[in-house]
């Protein structure tokens, strides 16, 4: 008996456990949301993390729970729509730098526009991103700044330039290539290296006796680092495939003992042991983790919602197994005063004092197992009142 309450109590603490912690995070995300310090970005993907973390959280079913789910999706729709803010701004932004960009493709002045349009490319870093339009507004911005570099490209060749200059500026361009070899920020150096090609294409020909080695010693400056890239992702894919045939292992533990519908004490500890290696695995890749993580958490809800529905009938069978001593011992105790009425009325009727002491001792032990009945009887009161 002591056993079942001791489980009965840690699945509420594990309840109370659970609550706290989803509490924690709304006052984490509300923090997030506050912090001016953060970009949007940032804010997203703190976000991200936060609602990964609240949906591993066992859900109850509990009203309170609901409330919560509620409070936690108002504040992350806020940082959501903060985003949007930013993104509408970033988007008129970059129309913006796009008219001033088509406006000076058609310049005559080379090397003013060019500075301008250097200028327009930090403030297009600077306006941030814009969205699902962000590449479709990329595209009219190198196609308006191409158009510049393009004739600009052309000017040099019928002026007959010198290529010294232009092979200068792709030593220094192949320069900057090698110095970003070891960088591991993946996407940002990918988008140092585009930059640094627009750079290339623009600077024109350093002529022939020059041009191919140039190029070539650019694209290897380039390779070294795309290799790298190349590398470090085939690395983490094959990482990540490793975690998911790991999770689809305790998965298929999970659809076992859910299945079995048998919710003994170590069936229980198991499935609790299977959340936490888990998340001791890692991730396997955002596509594979949302699928796999929605089939091992229908099959953990199954469990533990059964495990609930049972603990509960476990509960109301003893509550009735309880009722029903209770209605026996007070059967027993009217049957016993029953019995000590019928002895009173049988004791007026004798003279002789053995027979009288005999009675009265009888009643006397009559009475004492009527206190012992109605003390059990308080026992189980006080313990079912425990229980409500």
């Amino acid at each position: 008996m002591a056993e079942e309450y001791k489980n009965y109590n840690e699945e509420v603490d594990d309840m109370d456990a659970d609550i706290e912690e989803k509490e924690a995070l709304i006052q984490e995300a509300k923090e997030v949301e506050a912090n001016e310090e953060l970009t949007e970005n940032e804010k997203i993907d703190r976000a991200e993390d936060l609602r990964r973390r609240f949906r591993r959280i066992h859900f109850s079913q509990s009203v309170y729970e609901e409330q919560l789910h509620d409070q936690f999706e108002t504040v992350l729709d806020k940082i959501y729509a903060k985003r949007d803010e930013q993104i509408q701004k970033s988007v008129a932004l970059k129309e913006d730098l796009i008219k001033r960009a088509k406006e000076l493709a058609d310049s005559d002045q080379w090397k003013q526009t060019t500075e301008k349009m250097k200028t327009l490319m930090d403030e297009w870093k600077a306006a941030g991103n814009a969205g699902r339009k962000d590449d479709e507004l990329w595209e009219q911005f190198h196609d308006a700044r191409q158009k510049f570099y393009d004739r600009k490209h052309e000017h040099w060749e019928e002026m007959n330039q010198s290529f010294e200059q232009v092979r200068q500026v792709k030593e220094s361009l192949i320069e900057k290539a090698k110095a970003l070899q070891n960088s591991e920020e993946w996407k940002k150096t990918s988008h140092a290296y585009r930059d640094l090609m627009d750079e290339w294409k623009a600077a024109g020909s350093a002529g022939r006796e020059y041009e191919d080695a140039l190029w070539t010693a650019f694209c290897d400056a380039r390779q070294v680092f795309y290799d790298r890239r190349n590398e470090y992702f085939d690395a983490l894919h094959e990482k990540q495939d490793e975690n998911y045939e790991k999770k689809e292992q305790l998965v298929k533990q999970a659809q076992l003992i859910a299945e079995t519908e048998s919710y003994t004490r170590e069936n229980t500890e198991t499935m609790k042991n299977l959340s936490v290696e888990w998340k001791d695995i890692g991730s396997c890749g955002r596509e594979k983790e949302n699928k796999i993580w929605s089939e091992f958490r229908s099959f953990m809800d199954n469990y533990f919602e059964g495990l609930r529905a049972f603990n509960e009938k476990k509960h109301q069978d003893w509550v009735e197994r309880m009722h029903d001593t209770v209605a026996h011992k007070q059967s027993l105790i009217d049957n016993q005063k029953r019995q000590i009425k019928q002895l009173n009325d049988d004791m007026n009727g004798l003279l002789s004092d053995s027979e009288r002491d005999q009675i009265e001792e009888d009643i006397k032990d009559k009475e004492k197992f009527i206190s012992e009945l109605e003390d059990e009887i308080a026992d189980i009161d006080e313990k079912l009142n425990e229980e409500n």
